[in-house]
């Protein structure tokens, strides 16, 4: 479909002489996120209200307001460096390690304040899964990866061990190619096997949200295909945050997406409608690969 024919897409767009929407944000204006009404309906997992964060005097996110449904896989795109994986990190606070970071605004897990002064930093990333875009298993077994979450709370019953480490990667898809070999080391498995035990490890710890930083980056095509199949299987059991730059992953893999752009939420809404029907012209203009 031709996106110039959409009303609503036209309305957006700029007249003649006129600059875009991003073109203006990049030159200090705000506009309010175009948030979808599909969302209004949706349980959500994640509150962000209000979020800004800092490194030193520069500014990266600036007021993001966004709600996270339960169950779902919500992908976050935009270009290199427009704030994404900056926002992924602080719903987990793996940004709090940096002595420069400060923000402004609340995230909420369940209807808890995660930055609530008394929080609990370890408790609380134990609430949340993190995988990263490079694999990073522990320098141990492939078992003890995955067991790991149990063991530092202190789980020594072999039998709720096993239990945890069969359903964990079966969860992951990579029961049958490991069962054989549980006590090698992790370091062994291919790249994309190795990133599979990474969601392995996440998933062990029954986590409320699990948090997705370019997953398949580094890897091939077929085990890209692999991760993608995974998240489908996932998805319901586990509330999804990923951050992408691959637009078809977005696509095939999200129920909702959100478009960020100079560390701001520009809209937010259905997959299917951010790539077909975006109600923004700036929106249109990325997602068809017109610029970033």
């Amino acid at each position: 479909m031709d996106g110039n024919s959409d009303p609503e897409i036209s309305r957006a767009a700029s007249g003649p002489g006129k600059e875009s929407r991003l073109s203006l944000i990049a030159r200090g204006q705000t506009f309010p996120t175009d948030v979808h009404r599909e969302l209004e309906g949706e349980d959500p997992v994640l509150e962000i209200r209000d979020f800004n964060l800092f490194y030193g005097e520069k500014q990266a996110i600036f007021d993001v307001n966004m709600k996270i449904p339960k169950g779902k896989v919500t992908a976050l795109i935009g270009p290199s460096g427009c704030g994404k994986s900056t926002l992924l990190r602080s719903v987990n606070r793996i940004n709090d390690l940096l002595p420069t970071v400060r923000i402004d605004g609340d995230i909420i897990l369940n209807g808890e304040s995660m930055y609530d002064p008394g929080v609990d930093v370890i408790e609380l990333r134990k609430r949340m899964g993190m995988v990263f875009q490079k694999p990073n298993p522990f320098p141990m077994s492939i078992y003890e990866n995955v067991v790991y979450s149990l063991r530092i709370d202190g789980e020594r019953k072999k039998s709720v061990l096993d239990e945890v480490c069969e359903k964990s990667l079966t969860g992951a898809a990579l029961w049958d190619e490991t069962k054989d070999r549980l006590h090698e080391s992790a370091l062994g498995l291919s790249g994309g096997q190795q990133q599979r035990l990474c969601i392995a490890r996440a998933i062990a710890a029954e986590p409320e949200v699990l948090l997705m930083d370019e997953p398949a980056s580094a890897l091939d095509p077929i085990a890209t295909n692999k991760i993608e199949d995974l998240i489908a299987q996932l998805k319901g059991e586990y509330s999804i945050l990923i951050v992408t730059h691959n637009m078809q992953q977005a696509a095939r893999t999200s129920e909702y997406t959100a478009f960020m752009y100079l560390g701001r939420l520009i809209e937010y809404g259905p997959t299917e409608t951010i790539f077909v029907r975006p109600r923004l012209r700036d929106t249109m203009d990325y997602v068809t690969g017109r610029f970033g």
